[in-house]
């Protein structure tokens, strides 16, 4: 056994025991959700959401940083049989299905026989911001901390299925990582793009993430990377990939993750879209990660006000603010783009003019002419893009 295989197997025999422990247990209020924090294996103090299966929220001021550290970055599995212990020895990753030439790769075999390549890009859940919602939608209720910019290292999708002999007539691939579901009547967690997508040389099977080898719970010791696209389809401990001559139709593409078909993700309590599709592209969005809701703001002194806007690779073309309910907006400075995929960082020097609850809103707008909307609701909670706000204090 290697000597990176042996440590994660020792680390994580103590996984079920602090599994359900909630360590240094503290209240917190993120976006004015209360949560608990909590340390897991290799993670320091997250928000919990929940613990079987383990979903862990990015403490908003880690976004102040462009990198989102490993031990920082937000955790979400679907099933609750995750895998706590990997040997890299005889750990292989299976392509087969609509192939020449299935395979069994082993993690010496990505490394040495595949050309590697990398990219800095935004993970976001789907349904990260979820708790913003109204009127409220059930599922997980994220505030904005289930999302993470990394950089990640690994090999071309299109490069392990051209060793595969991939026919050319094939129609999607599907993907599967180790976590299974406790029951099984629970469908298994397998995902899909499109034989096009998955041959378009952006996506990654990655080994490494910031520099180092993957998290346990951010997927060990492989992770599907499809960058411009929600965290659903990026696929936490890889470990088959089928090469398909139809479409795919399992439960987590033809049911869940679904979204109203027409532009917007949007639509309403009272009629609710009659068509839809699965969830697929990140959608324009920008939040405030400055002021904390806490911070001490003094009238007649510069505030840092600083944020983050996203979207699904096209580039940002400005981000505003507005003081005043948005009658009136005013742009921020962007800093320099760090990659097609990641976030962009906004920033404004404010000076308050007046003490008093100000309301502070901010909005994105895309190369495409795209802006955010006031409003926007979805029964699902699903890849929220409205407009964003908070409440600051100003003594």
């Amino acid at each position: 056994m290697n000597k990176l295989s042996g440590f994660n197997i020792i680390v994580f025999s103590l996984f079920v025991a602090l599994f359900s422990c909630k360590n240094n247990v503290q209240k917190v209020a993120e976006n004015s959700v209360i949560k608990d924090t909590v340390v897991y294996p290799e993670k320091k103090e997250m928000l919990l959401l929940t613990d079987r299966p383990p979903q862990l929220e990015t403490p908003l001021r880690i976004f102040r940083q462009d990198i989102t550290p490993n031990e920082y970055f937000f955790v979400r599995w679907h099933m609750s049989q995750i895998v706590t212990k990997i040997d890299l020895d005889t750990f292989r990753l299976y392509i087969d299905g609509a192939v020449d030439k299935p395979l069994a790769l082993s993690m010496n075999d990505l490394k040495t026989k595949f050309i590697a390549d990398s990219v800095t890009a935004l993970a976001i859940c789907a349904g990260n911001s979820r708790s913003t919602f109204t009127p409220k939608v059930p599922g997980s209720q994220w505030a904005n901390g289930g999302m993470g910019n990394a950089k990640w290292k690994g090999v071309r999708l299109k490069d392990i299925l051209k060793m595969a002999g991939a026919r050319a007539n094939a129609v999607d691939v599907s993907f599967q990582g180790l976590d299974r579901p406790a029951l099984p009547v629970t469908p298994p967690f397998v995902k899909s793009l499109s034989m096009e997508h998955a041959m378009d040389g952006e996506v990654l099977v990655a080994y490494e993430m910031n520099g180092q080898p993957i998290p346990m719970l951010n997927g060990y010791p492989l992770k599907l990377i499809v960058p411009g696209w929600y965290a659903t389809y990026w696929i936490g401990s890889l470990s088959n990939i089928n090469v398909m001559l139809d479409t795919f139709h399992g439960f987590w593409m033809a049911k869940a993750y679904q979204i109203p078909k027409e532009p917007g993700i949007n639509e309403s309590p009272n009629d609710l879209a009659k068509s839809t599709v699965p969830i697929s592209k990140i959608n324009l969005h920008s939040i405030f990660v400055e002021p904390d809701a806490d911070q001490q703001v003094i009238t007649g002194k510069h505030c840092l006000v600083e944020g983050l806007a996203f979207t699904d690779g096209t580039a940002i073309k400005k981000v505003e603010l507005s003081f005043d309910n948005g009658k009136t907006w005013v742009n921020t400075n962007l800093d320099t783009e760090i990659g097609k995929y990641s976030w962009r960082r906004w920033r404004y020097d404010w000076v308050p003019k007046k003490s008093g609850v100000t309301i502070l809103k901010v909005r994105a707008t895309d190369m495409n002419g795209h802006t955010q909307p006031e409003k926007q609701w979805n029964r699902s909670g699903y890849g929220r893009g409205f407009i964003e706000n908070i409440e600051v204090n100003v003594k």
